[in-house]
C-alpha cells in the first residue's frame, strides 16, 4: 500500500488527492487554514457567502471526468449553471461589450465597435481552433521531464506563432483597439500580462466558446465541498489547521513531512499543492536542493497580485446594466499593465473585475440584498508597496469609482465587507512575493521550462497547481493533477481500487 501526502487543497491538490485515492492509493490532504479550498476559500460574514475565487468556471467536463474516475457523476454532488452572457466589459465611458458562445451574437456586437473587425475576428477564430487543439487537447495533461518533450513540440509552436504575445497576435486580426483588448484580456485570469504572454493563451477564448463559463449554484465553495465529500466517501483522509514545517529527504527521495507541532509522517510519496516557490524556499532545506536553489526560484518571474474588495449590499443593484461577470476597462490598458507587471508601481487608475453572482444565485446573500466582489490586478510584493499603509486608500478609491459610475449610493448600503491584498496571498496563502498566480506565464517559463510536475530535485515529490505545468486557471490545475495522477499510477491491490472500479460499471 502506498502512502501519498497532499500539502494543500486548492483545486490542484483536491484533484490530485482524489484521482490517487480511486487508483489505491492511501491519501491524506495536509491543511494549513480551517477549511479546504486554498485560493477557492470562502468567506462568510453577516449572511453573506463570499468566494474568494476562482469564480470563472471553463471546461466544466473537466469536473465530470474527475468524478467519473472515482465512479461517481459529478452532478450528484455539484450543480453547474450557465452564465449569460460570460463577460460584460466596460470602457472608460460606459460603454459595454457583452460575448456569449454564440458567434453571431459575438458578431453583431463587433458591428457596433468596428464592422471592419468582423471578418478579422472569424479569421482569429480560425487559428486559435489550432491553438486549442495543440496547446489544450495535446500538451495540457502531457507531463514535460525531459528537454526533448519541448523539443518535439517546438516546431507547431513556431508554426502557431507562440513567440508572439496574446495581444499582437490578437492584432494581427482585429484593428480597433478596444475589441484588441476584449480578445486580449484572458491571460491576466491566469497570471499573466497580455503583452508578454505567448500567443498559445489565445485559446482561452476559444475554450469559452467551445464549453461556455459556468457558475457553481452555492458559489465556488459548493465545487469545494462536493469534492472534499467525494474524497472522503472514497477513504482518502483530511487534517486541518495543520501547517507543514518541513518536507525531510534523504538523498534523491522525500521520506514525509514535519508539522508545526513537530509531528513527523512518513510518505512514499508527497504532492505539493503548496506553491511551488514556497515549497523548494521553505519546506526544504537549501542544502538538499541541486536546482531549485533559493537563486535559481529567486531569478523567475512571477505573476501579479490582486486588491480584492467582498461587500455585501442591503438594497439590490438590477437596474445598473450589470452582468454576472463584468470587466471594467482603465483608459490606459499598455501602460497600466506595465506599471503593474514591469515597473511594479500603485497606478492611480485601475482595471477593475466586478463579480455580481447574486443576479444567477440569490442563495449567497440575505433577501432583499446583494453580493459583490471586485477585483484590481496590483503588483506583487516585489514592489515595496507597504499594504499595511496603501491598502485603506486604494480601497476607498475603488469603492468612490463604483458609487460614482456603477453602483449608485454604493457606500451608504454596504452591510457586510472584507478584503484582501498581496499579505493575504504571501501571509495566508504562502504564495511567494504574494503573487497571486505563481509564476508568471511567460514562454520561458512555459512547458519544460516552467516547474516539472515531478521534482528535478526528488524523484517522489510531485507538484500540481498554478506553479507547475500547465499553468494558473481551472483547466490548468485539474490537467496537472491528471498529469500526477498517471506519473504515480496505481497502487497495487487496494481495496479502494476494487470498489471505486465496481462503482464505473453500476
Amino acid at each position: 500500500m502506498s502512502k501519498i501526502i497532499v500539502i494543500g487543497s486548492g483545486f490542484g491538490g483536491l484533484g490530485a488527492a482524489i484521482r490517487l485515492a480511486a487508483r489505491g492509493h492511501q491519501v491524506e490532504i495536509i491543511e494549513k487554514l480551517d477549511k479546504l479550498g486554498g485560493r477557492a476559500y470562502t468567506f462568510e460574514q453577516n449572511g453573506f457567502k463570499f468566494d474568494g475565487g476562482p469564480t470563472v468556471i471553463t471546461a466544466p467536463f473537466m469536473f465530470d471526468d474527475l468524478f467519473a474516475a472515482a465512479g461517481r457523476k459529478r452532478e450528484d454532488y455539484i450543480q453547474f449553471t450557465p452564465c449569460e452572457p460570460f463577460y460584460r466589459i466596460f470602457d472608460k465611458d460606459r460603454r459595454a461589450f457583452s460575448y456569449n458562445g454564440d458567434e453571431n451574437f459575438i458578431l453583431d456586437q463587433i458591428e457596433k465597435w468596428n464592422p471592419a473587425d468582423r471578418e478579422g475576428y472569424q479569421a482569429f477564430m480560425k487559428t486559435t481552433k489550432d491553438i486549442f487543439q495543440k496547446g489544450f487537447v495535446e500538451l495540457a495533461d502531457k507531463p514535460f521531464l525531459k528537454f526533448t518533450d519541448m523539443l518535439k513540440v517546438a516546431p507547431d509552436l513556431i508554426r502557431l506563432q507562440s513567440y508572439m504575445s496574446v495581444y499582437s497576435y490578437v492584432s494581427q486580426y482585429v484593428k480597433d483597439d478596444f475589441l484588441r483588448r476584449v480578445f486580449s484580456f484572458h491571460p491576466l485570469l491566469i497570471g499573466g500580462n497580455p503583452f508578454d504572454s505567448p500567443s498559445i493563451y489565445a485559446m482561452i477564448h476559444y475554450l469559452e466558446r467551445e464549453w461556455g463559463i459556468h457558475y457553481a449554484v452555492g458559489g465556488t465553495g459548493s465545487v469545494v465541498q462536493g469534492m472534499a465529500r467525494l474524497f472522503e466517501e472514497i477513504g482518502g483522509k483530511i487534517r486541518l489547521n495543520t501547517e507543514v514545517k518541513e518536507i525531510l529527504t534523504s538523498g534523491r527521495t522525500v521520506t514525509g513531512v514535519r508539522l508545526g507541532d513537530g509531528t513527523v509522517l512518513q510518505a512514499d510519496q508527497i504532492v505539493s499543492n503548496a506553491d511551488v516557490a514556497f515549497t523548494y524556499r521553505n519546506l526544504i532545506r537549501e542544502e538538499a536542493r541541486r536546482k531549485y536553489t533559493n537563486r535559481k526560484v529567486d531569478s523567475m518571474k512571477y505573476s501579479m497580485s490582486l486588491f480584492v474588495i467582498y461587500f455585501g449590499t442591503k438594497r439590490l443593484y438590477r437596474d445598473q446594466g450589470l452582468a454576472h461577470h463584468n470587466i471594467i476597462l482603465s483608459e490606459r490598458y499598455k501602460g497600466l499593465l506595465s506599471d503593474i507587471f514591469n515597473k511594479k508601481q500603485l497606478s492611480e487608475d485601475f482595471s477593475l473585475y466586478l463579480h455580481m453572482p447574486t443576479l444567477t444565485d440569490p442563495s449567497i446573500a440575505p433577501p432583499g440584498c446583494e453580493n459583490f466582489y471586485v477585483l484590481s490586478p496590483v503588483p506583487h510584493l516585489g514592489s515595496g508597496i507597504d499594504w499595511t499603509k496603501a491598502a485603506k486608500p486604494y480601497r476607498d478609491t475603488i469603492m468612490q469609482f463604483l458609487e460614482d459610475n456603477y453602483l449608485p449610493d454604493l457606500q451608504a448600503n454596504i452591510i457586510a465587507e472584507h478584503h484582501i491584498d498581496p499579505l493575504h496571498f504571501k501571509n495566508n496563502l504562502n504564495s511567494h512575493l504574494g503573487a497571486a498566480f505563481s509564476v508568471q506565464p511567460l514562454l520561458t517559463q512555459s512547458a519544460w521550462f516552467r516547474p516539472h510536475n515531478r521534482s528535478e530535485d526528488f524523484d517522489n515529490l510531485y507538484f500540481v497547481g498554478a506553479g507547475t505545468h500547465p499553468g494558473a486557471g481551472l483547466p490548468g490545475v485539474l490537467s496537472s493533477s491528471i498529469i500526477v495522477e498517471n506519473l504515480i499510477g496505481d497502487a497495487v491491490q487496494h481495496p479502494v481500487t476494487q470498489s471505486v472500479m465496481q462503482g464505473a460499471y453500476t
